[in-house]
């Protein structure tokens, strides 16, 4: 199968912005001309009405001014238009549009002309009716003729074959008895005016799904389709006498025309009532069959007479149904299909369609085989298939906005040929040495990881942030959830400055949840260069626990108008800024007891807390202040002393997570206070015991709860199946037409009720907790990694890697938690930089992130980490580190487990895991820390 470009015979742009659909093109000898030529007839939504006949004087020519026979305005939309024996008295073909609210069927004729100016061509009304529902799509038949011309085919030359025949139709109609001479008499003559050869009926399908049958110059009946919605495309069948649509239950119905000519009226009786019981016979589907989805058309072909196929062209498919309605084939196709035609069949039992798509191609399928494809210059909404000017099988394709095209499917020679190239000698000398260098390039651009030099420019918005250094005079929190009277509130200001004028411009600020803003999106506009813009908004506490982080982000993004692109680049730009400890925290006696201690060394001598921390405390006489207190708007204290004598500080809280802050602020002002000195080598470290067990503790907890909420959730669904399914019991009681007691079900509906609002309460509270909680374990694990830093003196690079692990998520849900993302990040950096051996780089690991059944594996690892860690083990993002450190790092390191068994052997050696390192065990305290013990008391 190739795929070539549709060879262009003739075409033609109809009109300016006109709209066309599916039902818009028709092609038939409309003026009866009787030489077996077919005229295109096309209309239009904006009311004009057109017939071509293509008369090009070679392949490819547009359209010529005596290919229009005719244009007229009808001064109504035209939603379809269609051919057939519409007028009594007369075999001929009739043209019949279809207006919104109007039927209307003319004649077309042509006057032979005397002069150069050829013949002339007009159309006049043969007659019309008026809809009083809007109309939809409509389509004709010989309706109720089928069964008859088979009857009289079949029946004999006595009285008895031909009562014999006659006897199904008379039985099948129940008369009152008093009635019974005149309802004959009616029944017999409306199944001698349908069954009247040569005369097409019309079926209008209107919006609100009710089908108004035509016979011809009178209007026949009206019958809803039951449980209509939508109206879907529709289509009759001559050899079942049967009308097939789609309803909007996306299920394809066929109804006998019989049931619908004996159905109740519906121009007497709602749509809601004519199915009640004593209306006459009720209107039911003869076979239905649910496909799935919405269909586009329906096409009916029998190009034999042993049997018929009805095609229905869906969103995704093309069915071929039987006449029984059962599925004959089915078809998947590749891309959105647009319109499809049944045109022939070529070998015994199987039928070639034409099937258009929006990429504007045309594929021909032989049942469900793809024979052919072409390109088409437009997207086609309608295809037919016909005889124009002697050449048969010419395919005719019209798009939405007028664009109508004859073509035929084949090839033309190319006269093109490529130009000789002059040969010359080939320098392979010379080509070895430009292969080298653009291999040396290729290398070069590996190794700093871009494709393009990157060249300094000036930047098109430059964003600064500025924090006040004092709190606001007038606090701005608002709905807080702190039982403290005073919550205070400070203001930050975001400028702003363009260089060139730009568009769409965005200001967003972000700070760490529970700190919120007042205003935190702001639109800004630079119609100028080198302006500058200046953005305030106030940030306070709103929760009773303590942020993870003080520093905030204001993020800009905005599009920048360049020479090759006038419409603009989207691009970002953002800044960091810090928060004061002021804000969260309030000064407060110094506790003697506490439950979690941690002591960092410096290389410098002590400073006084006073210049560290200047508004938490009053200046003394001798301006040495050695131990201060800190208190949260959380209730939480924490409490910071320095040691006279050595160059330690000592860091104190009953809460774990809560040493966080402190400690990273103590941390910062040291470095700024020796930056200010002139000190360039001041560094710090820690030489404790690393608190896994605290943090564990707080894994455990967080962990916990996700379970808990997972139990609530699924305990909640539970109830809210129950409640509804009692409910449904309760509506069957209600109503049943014979009152039946409720048996209690009133008082179950009640009590599963409160259920549902007490399990509802329940989640989200643990919600509440679980966002608490996760706040609290971010906290921790920042304070871990900082302490790992300083333990093993990590550079920058090796923190972010360490942040990057532990730190993966803003928020995790249900469906993706901290326990089982970090595990997989941090199993990730033991497989690779810090793995021991080729069989531990060579381990798979899982790549579905599912909620673990407990922390045990996920505090292993971390373990495991802090060990390889302490051996020597480097974190390196690059392949060189991806290395086996068996020569870094000695032997005696426990490796992930592989399998159940490992597991449990690595289990039983738990115990001797870190023998050799005293970071990672508790140790006695130093006579250091009984020195600064001793400060306090």
């Amino acid at each position: 199968m190739s795929l070539f470009k549709a060879r262009d015979w003739w075409s033609a742009v109809l009109g300016e912005k006109e709209e066309f659909d599916q039902g818009c093109l028709c092609l038939a000898d409309v003026d009866n001309s009787g030489d077996g030529q077919d005229k295109i007839i096309v209309g239009s939504f904006m009311g004009y009405l057109r017939i071509f006949n293509p008369h090009p004087v070679k392949t490819g020519d547009g359209a010529q001014a005596e290919d229009l026979l005719l244009e007229v305005h009808l001064r109504a939309p035209v939603l379809q238009v269609e051919v057939g024996k519409f007028v009594s008295g007369t075999e001929m073909l009739h043209l019949a549009v279809l207006h919104p609210r109007k039927l209307c069927v003319y004649s077309v004729s042509g006057t032979l002309g005397n002069v150069e100016h050829g013949n002339q061509y007009h159309i006049k009304l043969m007659y019309e009716h008026n809809l009083q529902r809007t109309a939809c799509t409509m389509t004709h038949g010989p309706f109720g003729g089928v069964k008859e011309r088979e009857a009289e085919r079949e029946v004999g030359d006595t009285e008895k074959e031909r009562q014999r025949h006659l006897q199904p139709w008379v039985t099948t109609w129940k008369f009152p008895p008093c009635r019974w001479g005149q309802g004959f008499v009616l029944w017999f003559l409306c199944v001698v005016k349908c069954s009247e050869p040569g005369r097409d009926l019309i079926c209008i399908q209107s919006m609100d799904g009710m089908l108004m049958v035509f016979e011809q110059e009178s209007y026949a009946f009206g019958r809803f389709l039951p449980g209509s919605l939508l109206p879907g495309p529709l289509a009759y069948s001559s050899r079942t006498d049967s009308f097939i649509t789609v309803s909007s239950s996306r299920q394809v119905e066929s109804y006998k025309y019989q049931v619908l000519a004996f159905a109740s009226d519906a121009d007497k009786k709602q749509e809601a009532e004519h199915q009640k019981l004593g209306s006459g016979k009720r209107l039911i589907a003869d076979w239905t069959l649910n496909i799935g989805e919405q269909a586009l058309d329906i096409c009916i072909v029998s190009f034999n007479q042993s049997a018929s196929s009805v095609f229905v062209l869906g969103e995704r498919n093309f069915f071929c149904l039987r006449e029984n309605g059962q599925i004959r084939f089915m078809k998947k196709l590749d891309c959105n299909p647009s319109c499809f035609l049944p045109y022939c069949s070529v070998s015994e039992g199987t039928v070639n369609t034409l099937v258009g798509n929006h990429n504007r191609l045309l594929h021909i399928y032989q049942d469900v085989t793809l024979k052919w494809a072409t390109q088409l210059p437009h997207v086609p909404v309608a295809v037919r298939v016909g005889c124009l000017h002697d050449l048969k099988g010419v395919i005719v394709t019209l798009s939405d906005d007028g664009h109508l095209q004859c073509s035929y499917l084949g090839t033309d020679p190319s006269l093109f040929q490529a130009p000789k190239v002059e040969a010359r000698e080939v320098n392979y000398d010379e080509l070895d040495v430009e292969l080298k260098e653009l291999q040396k390039i290729i290398k070069d651009v590996n190794k700093t990881q871009g494709i393009w030099p990157v060249t300094e420019r000036e930047d098109d918005l430059k964003v600064s942030a500025a924090v006040s250094p004092y709190l606001d005079s007038v606090s701005q929190a608002a709905g807080v959830e702190i039982g403290t009277d005073h919550v205070p509130s400070i203001t930050v200001k975001v400028i702003l400055q363009n260089r060139v004028v730009l568009q769409k411009v965005k200001l967003s600020i972000y700070v760490q949840s529970p700190l919120v803003l007042t205003c935190d999106q702001f639109s800004i506009e630079f119609t100028a260069p080198e302006m500058t813009r200046t953005v305030s908004c106030s940030v306070y506490l709103k929760g009773s626990h303590t942020p993870p982080e003080l520093e905030g982000n204001a993020v800009v993004s905005y599009i920048s108008p360049t020479d090759r692109n006038p419409e603009g680049i989207p691009r970002v730009a953002q800044c960091k800024f810090r928060l004061p400890l002021k804000l969260v925290c309030l000064p407060d006696q110094p506790s003697k007891t506490a439950s979690h201690k941690l002591t960092i060394d410096t290389n410098k001598p002590p400073v006084s807390l006073l210049s560290l921390f200047p508004g938490f405390a009053n200046q003394s006489e001798d301006d040495q202040v050695n131990v201060m207190g800190f208190r949260f708007l959380g209730g939480s204290r924490v409490t910071l002393l320095a040691s006279k004598t050595s160059q330690r500080y000592r860091i104190q809280s009953e809460q774990f997570e809560d040493l966080w802050l402190i400690t990273n602020e103590l941390i910062i002002q040291l470095q700024e206070y020796f930056e200010k000195q002139g000190i360039r080598d001041f560094a710090c470290s820690f030489s404790g015991s690393m608190p896994l067990q605290e943090y564990f503790e707080l894994i455990d907890h967080h962990f916990e709860l996700r379970l808990n909420g997972e139990k609530l959730e699924e305990l909640l669904s539970e109830r809210a199946i129950q409640f509804r399914a009692i409910q449904r019991r309760l509506l069957t009681r209600f109503k049943d037409e014979t009152p039946s007691p409720l048996q209690h079900l009133d008082t179950l509906l009640d009590g599963t009720y409160k259920q549902v609002i007490a399990l509802a309460d329940a989640v989200e509270e643990n919600q509440d907790s679980l966002f608490q909680s996760f706040a609290r374990l971010k906290s921790a694990t920042h304070l871990v990694i900082l302490l790992i830093g300083l333990w093993q003196k990590l550079s920058a690079d090796q923190i972010a890697i360490l942040e990057a692990a532990f730190l993966p998520l803003q928020r995790d849900t249900q469906e993706l938690g901290w326990e089982e993302t970090v595990d997989a990040a941090v199993s990730h950096l033991l497989k690779t930089c810090l793995s021991k051996s080729s069989k531990e780089q060579a381990l798979h690991l899982n790549s579905q992130l599912n909620i673990p059944k407990d922390t045990s594996r996920l505090k292993k690892h971390i373990t495991l980490l802090c060990d390889r860690l302490a051996k020597g083990g480097r974190l390196c993002l690059t392949t060189d580190a991806v290395a086996p450190q068996t020569m870094v790092m000695p032997g005696g390191c426990a490796t992930i487990p592989e399998s159940d068994l490992e597991e449990r052997s690595a289990e039983q050696d738990s115990a001797e895991l870190f023998t050799n390192h005293k970071h990672l065990i508790g140790k006695p305290s130093s006579p250091e820390a009984s020195s600064l013990q001793g400060a306090v008391e």
